[in-house]
Protein backbone atom coordinates (compact mmCIF):
# COMPACT_ATOMS: atom_id res chain seq x y z
CA UNK A 1 0.00 0.00 0.00
CA UNK A 2 1.14 3.41 -1.06
CA UNK A 3 0.39 6.47 1.30
CA UNK A 4 0.54 9.43 -0.04
CA UNK A 5 0.67 13.05 1.86
CA UNK A 6 0.97 16.90 1.44
CA UNK A 7 -0.41 18.92 -1.28
CA UNK A 8 0.15 20.02 -4.56
CA UNK A 9 1.29 23.30 -5.96
CA UNK A 10 -1.77 24.16 -7.31
CA UNK A 11 -5.78 23.05 -7.41
CA UNK A 12 -5.61 21.05 -10.72
CA UNK A 13 -1.57 19.39 -10.15
CA UNK A 14 -2.74 18.18 -6.62
CA UNK A 15 -6.45 16.70 -8.63
CA UNK A 16 -3.61 15.18 -10.66
CA UNK A 17 -2.03 13.28 -7.70
CA UNK A 18 -5.22 12.02 -6.81
CA UNK A 19 -6.36 10.43 -10.53
CA UNK A 20 -3.13 8.83 -9.85
CA UNK A 21 -4.34 6.86 -6.82
CA UNK A 22 -6.64 5.03 -9.42
CA UNK A 23 -3.18 4.04 -11.84
CA UNK A 24 -1.38 3.24 -8.54
CA UNK A 25 -4.67 0.95 -7.46
CA UNK A 26 -5.01 -0.08 -10.96
CA UNK A 27 -1.01 -1.52 -11.20
CA UNK A 28 -2.71 -3.73 -8.12
CA UNK A 29 -1.04 -1.51 -5.15
CA UNK A 30 -4.07 0.08 -2.69
CA UNK A 31 -3.07 3.74 -2.13
CA UNK A 32 -4.57 5.94 0.70
CA UNK A 33 -4.53 9.91 0.84
CA UNK A 34 -5.76 12.00 3.72
CA UNK A 35 -4.93 15.93 2.93
CA UNK A 36 -5.99 19.37 2.99
CA UNK A 37 -6.97 20.82 -0.28
CA UNK A 38 -6.80 23.87 -1.32
CA UNK A 39 -9.43 26.93 -1.21
CA UNK A 40 -12.04 25.71 -3.38
CA UNK A 41 -16.06 24.84 -4.11
CA UNK A 42 -16.14 20.94 -5.90
CA UNK A 43 -19.10 20.34 -8.10
CA UNK A 44 -20.72 17.00 -8.46
CA UNK A 45 -21.79 15.77 -11.53
CA UNK A 46 -25.13 16.42 -10.58
CA UNK A 47 -24.85 20.03 -10.61
CA UNK A 48 -23.52 20.64 -13.37
CA UNK A 49 -26.92 19.86 -15.12
CA UNK A 50 -28.76 22.08 -13.20
CA UNK A 51 -29.90 25.74 -14.50
CA UNK A 52 -28.23 27.58 -12.17
CA UNK A 53 -24.69 25.89 -12.14
CA UNK A 54 -22.97 28.62 -13.96
CA UNK A 55 -24.26 31.34 -11.49
CA UNK A 56 -23.24 28.95 -8.61
CA UNK A 57 -19.47 28.92 -9.69
CA UNK A 58 -19.73 32.43 -9.88
CA UNK A 59 -20.83 32.82 -6.32
CA UNK A 60 -18.50 30.47 -5.27
CA UNK A 61 -15.85 32.31 -7.10
CA UNK A 62 -17.12 36.02 -6.09
CA UNK A 63 -16.53 34.69 -2.35
CA UNK A 64 -12.99 33.47 -3.03
CA UNK A 65 -13.38 29.66 -3.35
CA UNK A 66 -12.27 28.76 -7.13
CA UNK A 67 -15.23 26.64 -8.51
CA UNK A 68 -13.93 23.07 -9.74
CA UNK A 69 -15.99 20.12 -10.74
CA UNK A 70 -15.55 16.79 -9.69
CA UNK A 71 -15.37 13.26 -10.78
CA UNK A 72 -16.66 11.70 -7.23
CA UNK A 73 -19.74 12.34 -5.47
CA UNK A 74 -23.50 14.03 -6.52
CA UNK A 75 -23.16 17.55 -4.94
CA UNK A 76 -21.21 21.04 -4.14
CA UNK A 77 -18.84 20.17 -1.37
CA UNK A 78 -16.52 23.38 -0.13
CA UNK A 79 -13.10 23.33 0.87
CA UNK A 80 -11.55 26.39 2.90
CA UNK A 81 -8.14 25.11 2.56
CA UNK A 82 -6.90 25.24 5.79
CA UNK A 83 -9.59 22.72 8.38
CA UNK A 84 -11.64 21.08 5.90
CA UNK A 85 -10.01 17.51 4.65
CA UNK A 86 -10.70 15.42 2.34
CA UNK A 87 -9.56 11.39 1.77
CA UNK A 88 -9.46 9.17 -0.67
CA UNK A 89 -8.53 4.95 -0.33
CA UNK A 90 -8.17 3.46 -3.73
CA UNK A 91 -7.75 -0.18 -4.68
CA UNK A 92 -7.30 -2.71 -7.64
CA UNK A 93 -11.16 -4.25 -8.48
CA UNK A 94 -11.24 -7.72 -10.34
CA UNK A 95 -14.56 -7.41 -11.24
CA UNK A 96 -16.07 -3.23 -11.56
CA UNK A 97 -19.62 -5.10 -10.97
CA UNK A 98 -19.02 -6.18 -7.58
CA UNK A 99 -18.26 -4.76 -3.94
CA UNK A 100 -19.09 -1.16 -4.02
CA UNK A 101 -21.43 -1.87 -1.08
CA UNK A 102 -18.31 -3.55 1.01
CA UNK A 103 -16.07 -0.60 -0.45
CA UNK A 104 -17.98 1.92 1.38
CA UNK A 105 -18.82 -0.32 4.11
CA UNK A 106 -14.71 -0.65 4.94
CA UNK A 107 -14.04 2.56 4.49
CA UNK A 108 -17.35 4.31 6.58
CA UNK A 109 -15.94 1.77 9.03
CA UNK A 110 -12.92 3.70 9.44
CA UNK A 111 -13.89 6.84 9.35
CA UNK A 112 -16.22 6.07 12.12
CA UNK A 113 -13.06 4.74 13.80
CA UNK A 114 -10.88 7.43 13.26
CA UNK A 115 -13.49 9.61 14.66
CA UNK A 116 -14.19 7.99 17.36
CA UNK A 117 -10.83 7.84 18.81
CA UNK A 118 -11.04 11.88 19.24
CA UNK A 119 -11.78 13.09 22.50
CA UNK A 120 -14.23 15.55 23.95
CA UNK A 121 -13.07 16.12 27.34
CA UNK A 122 -11.98 12.94 27.69
CA UNK A 123 -14.94 11.24 26.06
CA UNK A 124 -14.91 10.06 22.97
CA UNK A 125 -16.73 11.48 20.23
CA UNK A 126 -19.21 9.32 18.93
CA UNK A 127 -20.26 9.36 14.98
CA UNK A 128 -23.59 8.25 13.92
CA UNK A 129 -24.17 7.30 10.33
CA UNK A 130 -27.09 9.48 8.74
CA UNK A 131 -27.68 13.17 7.89
CA UNK A 132 -30.33 15.74 8.62
CA UNK A 133 -32.06 16.88 5.97
CA UNK A 134 -31.27 19.44 3.63
CA UNK A 135 -27.41 18.44 4.63
CA UNK A 136 -24.43 19.49 1.58
CA UNK A 137 -23.84 16.67 -0.86
CA UNK A 138 -26.76 14.37 0.50
CA UNK A 139 -26.27 10.59 0.46
CA UNK A 140 -26.71 7.48 1.81
CA UNK A 141 -23.11 7.06 3.29
CA UNK A 142 -22.43 10.07 5.76
CA UNK A 143 -21.66 10.94 9.17
CA UNK A 144 -23.01 13.56 11.58
CA UNK A 145 -21.32 14.47 14.91
CA UNK A 146 -23.71 15.98 17.97
CA UNK A 147 -22.38 19.76 18.94
CA UNK A 148 -22.36 21.13 22.11
CA UNK A 149 -26.48 22.28 21.69
CA UNK A 150 -27.17 19.03 21.51
CA UNK A 151 -27.97 19.07 17.86
CA UNK A 152 -26.98 16.42 14.94
CA UNK A 153 -24.57 18.46 12.15
CA UNK A 154 -23.22 16.49 9.27
CA UNK A 155 -19.40 16.51 9.10
CA UNK A 156 -18.26 13.17 6.62
CA UNK A 157 -19.54 12.91 3.40
CA UNK A 158 -18.51 9.68 1.43
CA UNK A 159 -18.77 8.65 -2.45
CA UNK A 160 -17.20 6.17 -4.33
CA UNK A 161 -15.90 5.57 -8.42
CA UNK A 162 -15.31 2.67 -10.22
CA UNK A 163 -13.56 2.11 -13.11
CA UNK A 164 -13.12 -1.09 -14.96
CA UNK A 165 -10.18 -2.31 -13.04
CA UNK A 166 -9.95 0.20 -9.61
CA UNK A 167 -12.24 2.08 -7.06
CA UNK A 168 -11.96 5.22 -4.97
CA UNK A 169 -13.80 5.97 -2.39
CA UNK A 170 -13.39 9.04 -1.51
CA UNK A 171 -14.66 12.36 1.01
CA UNK A 172 -14.68 15.36 3.29
CA UNK A 173 -14.18 15.92 6.85
CA UNK A 174 -15.15 19.11 8.12
CA UNK A 175 -12.58 20.31 10.99
CA UNK A 176 -13.42 23.38 11.98
CA UNK A 177 -14.64 26.73 10.37
CA UNK A 178 -17.99 25.61 10.33
CA UNK A 179 -19.66 28.93 10.11
CA UNK A 180 -17.51 29.88 6.84
CA UNK A 181 -18.28 26.80 4.85
CA UNK A 182 -21.87 26.84 5.59
CA UNK A 183 -21.95 30.47 4.38
CA UNK A 184 -20.46 30.02 0.86
CA UNK A 185 -22.77 26.55 0.69
CA UNK A 186 -25.70 28.12 1.26
CA UNK A 187 -24.81 30.60 -1.39
CA UNK A 188 -24.13 28.10 -3.73
CA UNK A 189 -26.82 26.04 -3.12
CA UNK A 190 -29.39 28.65 -3.32
CA UNK A 191 -28.08 29.52 -6.73
CA UNK A 192 -28.63 26.05 -7.43
CA UNK A 193 -32.29 25.87 -6.25
CA UNK A 194 -31.22 22.64 -4.15
CA UNK A 195 -32.45 22.75 -0.90
CA UNK A 196 -29.48 23.26 1.95
CA UNK A 197 -29.92 24.05 5.50
CA UNK A 198 -26.67 25.92 6.74
CA UNK A 199 -27.64 24.57 10.55
CA UNK A 200 -26.93 21.19 9.01
CA UNK A 201 -23.05 21.86 8.81
CA UNK A 202 -21.03 19.99 11.51
CA UNK A 203 -17.73 20.17 11.73
CA UNK A 204 -15.36 17.96 14.64
CA UNK A 205 -14.26 21.25 16.91
CA UNK A 206 -18.28 22.06 17.15
CA UNK A 207 -18.40 18.39 18.46
CA UNK A 208 -15.70 19.02 21.41
CA UNK A 209 -13.03 17.27 19.31
CA UNK A 210 -9.68 19.01 18.18
CA UNK A 211 -9.48 22.03 16.06
CA UNK A 212 -6.26 20.95 14.37
CA UNK A 213 -6.40 19.03 11.37
CA UNK A 214 -3.24 17.80 11.47
CA UNK A 215 -4.45 15.43 14.87
CA UNK A 216 -7.77 14.48 12.57
CA UNK A 217 -5.62 13.81 9.55
CA UNK A 218 -3.36 11.36 11.64
CA UNK A 219 -5.97 9.32 12.68
CA UNK A 220 -7.82 9.08 9.39
CA UNK A 221 -4.72 7.89 7.53
CA UNK A 222 -3.77 5.29 10.80
CA UNK A 223 -7.69 3.74 10.50
CA UNK A 224 -7.76 3.71 6.31
CA UNK A 225 -4.52 1.90 6.31
CA UNK A 226 -5.59 -0.27 9.28
CA UNK A 227 -3.85 -3.79 9.30
CA UNK A 228 -1.44 -3.13 6.01
CA UNK A 229 0.48 -0.78 7.91
CA UNK A 230 3.27 -2.90 7.47
CA UNK A 231 3.20 -3.05 3.86
CA UNK A 232 2.99 0.46 3.59
CA UNK A 233 5.41 2.92 1.91
CA UNK A 234 5.22 6.83 2.68
CA UNK A 235 5.56 8.99 -0.56
CA UNK A 236 4.84 12.58 -0.85
CA UNK A 237 3.25 14.67 -3.48
CA UNK A 238 6.56 16.18 -4.32
CA UNK A 239 8.33 12.58 -4.83
CA UNK A 240 5.20 12.06 -7.07
CA UNK A 241 6.51 15.02 -9.29
CA UNK A 242 4.35 17.86 -8.35
CA UNK A 243 5.26 20.68 -5.93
Amino acid sequence: MRVLRGRAATIETDRDVTRRLLSTAADGDPAVRVWTPHRQVAFGRRDQRLEGYDRARERARERGFPPVDRDVGGRAVAYDGKTALAFASAEPVADFRRGTDDRYERVTTAVEEALGKLESDGESLEPTRGEPDDSFCPGTHSLSLTDATGRQRKVVGIAQRVRQNAAVVAGCVLVSNREGIAAVLESVYGALAVPFDPETVGTVADAGGPSDPAIVRSALEDALVGDERPAVTVDSVTELGSN
